[in-house]
């Protein structure tokens, strides 16, 4: 009875939906007509248990589908087909394309969106789990490399990776949430490479890197060529450290969950003209100083200031029209933005261009308070002259200044 049993039991034993190998069948399965994605695991490796649930999910999303998830014991029944493909380490996942024994190493995360990505770009078959949306982190591969990170117009940060760092895997989804705080800054890039990329290597050895992750940065406006050597980044590997670093390195105004700071878009040179709007003491007409504006435009080069330079001139016109009422336009302007920038459906590129105009219009309520400040100022430091005098003069300035902020405001 006991050997009619062992007749007939299969020699291919399916564990769930994934097809377990060994040296005996493993060319009667893999090299024929479906291509096929093994693990070489073993049986004691800490990282192949950690893997195996998220294995046996991956097998079962692809069940009966045209292609093969497969695991061979690369350390028990299956150790010559390890030593046959060059496996060193475990976990080691190759992908057997359709008709071939000549597999491809697979280098991305051990995650089921990772696998699932990877099966279904080799295949074309459609998984039945959702696809994960596209990272914002750009991959870099030795055929890209220089495209980004080497032109001149772009400050590229690039981590190098290794598929197996742990430092990495956690370094992982903070440079997703950093790659997606600028996606709104097209010269500004954040991007990883998978260093332990035996193709990728040539660009890591080019940059000395020996450890991961490696993190340096490839500033914009400086010539690149093949030998230049970027900055390391040795700062804090947080979200908020990274979008400092590089606010400062790509000229930016980000803040940490992607949007703009309350400095975004302001134009020192042009703040100080709204300043002298709202200076009495100046004789400067508001004509004068809106030619002023116009005559600094051709100065700012990149496209954003010059957009913020159009706004500038425009409020300072609405002013010039508008007069007494231009404070109240001013007020109810910001108000209406606020409004608009409060929809969830907004454009993000919308959303930014509302915010920066909001700064605008910030700055020149801040400068016609701080006009308030220093007239009071002034009145105070005169009753002060006259108090030295003996005229008792506080209480007239206490009056003055409470007028004039009520004019103001």
């Amino acid at each position: 009875m006991r050997l009619l049993s062992l007749l007939l039991f299969p020699a291919v034993v399916l564990a769930s939906n994934v097809l377990v190998l060994n040296d005996d069948n493993f060319d009667q399965h893999i090299g024929q007509a479906k291509g096929a994605l093994v693990e070489f695991y073993a049986p004691w490796c800490g990282h192949c248990k950690n893997l195996a649930p998220t294995y046996e999910q991956l097998a079962d999303t692809y069940s009966g589908k045209d292609v093969l998830i497969a695991k061979i014991d690369a350390d028990g029944e299956g150790k010559k087909s390890g030593s046959r493909f060059g496996v060193k380490g475990y976990p080691t996942i190759k992908w057997f394309p359709a008709g071939s024994l000549k597999p491809v190493d697979y280098n991305s995360g051990r995650d089921l969106d990772s696998l699932v990505a990877f099966v279904s770009d080799k295949t074309g078959i459609k998984s039945k789990v959702k696809a994960p949306p596209p990272p914002a982190t750009l991959e870099l591969t030795v055929s890209n490399f220089d495209k980004f990170a080497l032109d001149e117009s772009k400050g590229t940060l690039v981590a190098f990776t290794a598929p197996w760092c742990g430092h990495c895997k956690s370094l992982k989804p903070v440079l997703e949430k950093v790659a997606a705080d600028f996606k709104n800054e097209p010269d500004c890039i954040v991007a990883q490479m998978n260093a332990d990329e035996q193709t990728n290597k040539v660009v890591s050895n080019r940059y000395g890197v020996k450890s991961y992750p490696t993190i340096k940065y490839f500033p914009s406006g400086v010539s690149k060529s093949i030998d230049f050597q970027p900055e390391s980044y040795e700062k804090a590997r947080t979200e908020e450290a990274f979008v400092e670093f590089l606010n400062k390195a790509c000229g930016t105004s980000r803040v940490a969950g992607g949007g703009l700071s309350d400095v975004a878009g302001l134009i020192g040179d042009l703040d100080s003209i709204v300043g002298s709007v709202f200076n009495p003491t100046l004789a400067t007409s508001l004509t004068a100083l809106i030619a002023s504006a116009e005559s600094l435009a051709p100065s700012f080069l990149r496209a954003k200031d010059q957009e913020s330079v159009k706004y500038y001139l425009r409020v300072l016109k609405k002013l010039d029209v508008l007069g007494e009422n231009g404070r109240t336009w001013i007020s109810n302007e910001k108000a209406r933005l606020a409004k608009l920038a409060s929809s969830s459906a907004l454009n993000p590129i919308k959303k930014d261009e509302l915010q920066i105009k909001s700064n605008i219009l910030t700055s020149f309520l801040t400068q016609r308070a701080a006009s308030i400040v220093d007239a009071a100022g002034d009145l105070f430091e005169d009753a002060k002259a006259q108090a030295q005098k003996g005229v008792d003069k506080a209480g007239e300035v206490v009056e003055d200044v409470k007028e004039r902020i009520r004019e103001e405001l």
